[in-house]
This record gives C-alpha cells, sequence and structure tokens, in this order.
C-alpha cells in the first residue's frame, strides 16, 4: 500500500521542478510526489515526463487541458491520492516557498505522534519568509488569519 505522497500543482514552473522533484527525492523518507500541470506552455509537463523516465515507480504527473487555477489542482490531486490510499498526503508549491526539509517533520508528527493533521506555518515564532515581497507577505498573513 502506499503511504506518502506529496502533491505539486505546477504552471509554468519548468525552472523549478527538476530541482524540487530531486530535493523531494533526496529526503530519507520515501514520498512519492503527484504534479498536477495546467497544461504549461512552458513544456513543465514534458520535463516532468522526463522525470518519470527516471523515477517511474515514485512520480506521478496528471496534466489538466486548461488553467484552472492552485486551489482546482489541489482537489484534484487530494482525490487521486485519495482513490490510491495513500496514508499521508502533502501539499507543497513547486516555487519553493515551502521548504522541503519540512516535509520530515510534518510526516513525524502525523505518523510518530499519531495526528491526523499537521499544519506548516510561515507564521510562527523562529520563521522567516525569504525573497517574498511585502504585498506578498501581508496578503499571506491576511489569508491565514482568515481561513486560520
Amino acid at each position: 500500500m502506499p503511504e506518502a505522497i506529496v502533491i505539486i500543482p505546477t504552471y509554468n514552473e519548468i525552472e523549478n521542478i527538476e530541482r524540487l522533484v530531486r530535493n523531494i527525492f533526496s529526503l530519507q523518507r520515501g514520498f512519492e510526489i503527484l504534479v498536477v500541470d495546467d497544461n504549461s506552455p512552458d513544456k513543465t509537463a514534458a520535463k516532468v515526463t522526463d522525470l518519470i523516465t527516471e523515477f517511474p515507480e515514485k512520480l506521478h504527473l496528471q496534466v489538466r487541458q486548461n488553467k484552472q487555477g492552485l486551489g482546482t489542482a489541489y482537489i484534484h490531486g487530494f482525490k487521486w491520492a485519495l482513490e490510491r490510499k495513500y496514508d499521508y498526503i502533502f501539499e507543497m508549491d513547486a516555487d519553493f516557498s515551502h521548504n522541503p526539509n519540512d516535509l520530515i517533520r510534518l510526516y513525524n508528527a502525523c505518523k510518530k505522534k499519531g495526528y491526523d493533521v499537521a499544519i506548516g506555518s510561515r507564521y510562527v515564532e523562529g520563521v522567516n519568509v525569504v525573497n517574498w515581497p511585502m504585498s506578498r507577505v501581508l496578503l499571506s498573513w491576511l489569508a491565514s488569519k482568515y481561513v486560520g
């Protein structure tokens, strides 16, 4: 039975996707990855297809025909993972705004501590958001307050 998968929505992420995939696969925990691509004109899906030849059992790709947005890409990915009965499902943006190394801590919180849900946040003590314009930091902070 599959255990842990990371869902990565993409749209024009050809510059980041290979490095992110390799970074996740280098972690000690054996994560699988599902890339949900919204038919990126920059050929992100083609790059992922090339990587699948290197990681055929661990890397998966779903290509949607139109740009449908980040939220629906995550929903698509969660449905795909649930149908395949993964025990642990993680989500991560392709632009490295989420640190792949945090996947281990989130996994351990669920697996070892028995938590049903583990949420990472940029807004806890000791966390720093790097290379973001102030408008993005503010929007992200407001969104976290709205949903939290």
